[in-house]
């Protein structure tokens, strides 16, 4: 097939979950298919090199993303439509005019548009067949449940209104929609139209990318990975660091805390022995060298590559339930979970304190993640569900290769 990929993320380098997902995604693709890539990148990163990602694609092409700026007279008119106005506010015409252009130049198959941004041009697509690839509600919808006063809650609520009657709009023009999680695929099915396709293609890793990586578990070493640019990491590394790090360093004052990721200036509590490395090209080792790997995350969607990249590397996670939502865990099996700070506290000590406890964890998470998270294993499923959708069978295909031939790529 000949495929045009829609990404609102430029996925190299490989710097947040979202572009390593689209990054394997597009590999994967380009060992079946041909693959043209537009991408929106960063506002606040240079014009990308198109280099390595024109070895995966036939055509690449990128447009600044303009970022959402809520006091902005396009974003405030916006409260007058019936569409989020966060999406009325970053619309591209530079995007809107290189995909009609790359549709008259090119005969496509096929459409995936990732995530929401992407999939609000559907209306450009010519009738294309299309697939609207990792749709997210859980954020949304989590943001409106759980907000504290009054106005946040109107605020949220609206939104939330704006944004199912949006995306149900959406599901229309899509063969099939993608989901990260058991979750998602239920908080979407709510909404959608009698007869959409949704199917869950899970956040996974490229487990061969772990082996070669050996490092010495240092003693009570605790890590987090990730950026302050996601709010739901900082407001869970500020709870942590004052609820949940002065239990520990009380009971256990040689506890050193390493947090990586780009972090913006964002205040955090005063604590000793906590260690911000800012943005790290390969966190692997890091991670690997960790006693204990903590995601104390309380809002957010999809599923956490960062407790994925802990479980390949056989460091113990313990996690909220938030924080390990979509993925197929047991508690006190693969990780361990906790919401209350003193039960957070609890789960560190043990895995802290028990040699045993940290080899169970340790193997039974690395063992999950080679039968469920490895994209060697999910990809085939996403190629199968791609040719399903668009309805061409394999065997018409030229040129195609056997799916187990697919390899991991470093991230």
């Amino acid at each position: 097939m000949n495929i045009l990929f829609l990404s609102r993320w430029y996925p190299y380098p490989q710097n947040n979950g979202s572009k390593i997902r689209i990054y394997n995604l597009l590999t994967g693709l380009s060992h079946e298919h041909d693959v043209s890539l537009i991408s929106f990148y960063e506002r606040s990163d240079p014009e990308p090199d198109l280099t390595h990602m024109q070895k995966i694609c036939q055509d690449v092409q990128v447009i600044q993303h303009k970022g959402f700026a809520p006091n902005s007279l396009r974003s405030l008119l916006g409260f007058f439509s019936l569409k989020p106005r966060s999406f009325i506010d970053v619309y591209s015409n530079d995007m809107r005019d290189k995909i009609e252009k790359s549709i008259e130049k090119n005969s496509f198959d096929c459409i995936i548009a990732s995530q929401i941004d992407m999939a609000a041009y559907a209306e450009w697509f010519d009738c294309i067949p299309a697939i609207f690839e990792e749709a997210e509600l859980g954020i949304l919808y989590d943001r409106f449940a759980e907000a504290n006063s009054l106005p946040a809650k109107l605020r949220h609520w609206l939104t939330w209104r704006k944004s199912r009657s949006f995306i149900t709009k959406l599901l229309k023009e899509y063969k099939l929609t993608t989901v990260v999680s058991e979750r998602e695929r239920q908080l979407l099915s709510r909404i959608a139209p009698q007869g959409a396709s949704i199917e869950i293609i899970p956040n996974c890793i490229n487990l061969k990318d772990y082996e070669e990586v050996h490092a010495a578990p240092q003693a009570e070493t605790l890590i987090f990975i990730g950026s302050f640019n996601y709010q739901p990491n900082y407001q869970g590394m500020v709870w942590f660091l004052e609820k949940v790090y002065p239990l520990l360093k009380a009971s256990h004052p040689n506890l050193k805390l390493t947090i990586t990721g780009a972090h913006g200036g964002r205040p955090l509590p005063n604590s000793r022995d906590v260690t911000l490395t800012g943005y790290v090209e390969d966190i692997r080792p890091i991670v690997a060298r960790a006693w204990c790997s903590i995601v104390p995350l309380h809002i957010g969607g999809g599923t956490r590559i960062k407790i994925l990249d802990a479980m390949a590397l056989r460091t113990p996670v313990v996690s909220t339930s938030k924080g390990a939502e979509g993925l197929e865990v047991n508690d006190g099996e693969h990780i361990l979970i906790a919401d209350d700070p003193r039960d957070f506290a609890e789960a560190v000590r043990r895995i802290l304190e028990s040699y045993d406890l940290r080899q169970k964890l340790a193997d039974n998470a690395y063992n999950l993640v080679c039968e469920k998270y490895d994209w060697e294993i999910i990809m085939p499923r996403f190629l199968q569900l791609l040719e399903k959708a668009v309805d061409i069978h394999p065997s018409s295909l030229s040129g195609t290769v056997e799916t187990s031939k697919l390899i991991g790529v470093k991230h």
